[in-house]
């Protein structure tokens, strides 16, 4: 299900976010944070939609 792929994409996209230190430059953390709030939704709206369709 393309759903599933697209849920794992989030989460390593989530992940990767997370490894990055940008902690020197306010403006490019809080665009990092951004990200991953983004992608965190993204995950849990998969996930919700795998959920629905079974």
């Amino acid at each position: 299900m393309r759903v599933k792929i697209c849920r794992k994409e989030a989460k390593e996209s989530k992940y990767w976010l997370r490894l990055i230190n940008v902690n020197d430059n306010d403006g490019l953390e809080q665009e990092r944070q951004n990200l991953e709030n983004e992608a965190k939704e993204l995950t849990h709206i998969f996930g919700s939609i795998i959920t629905k369709s079974k």
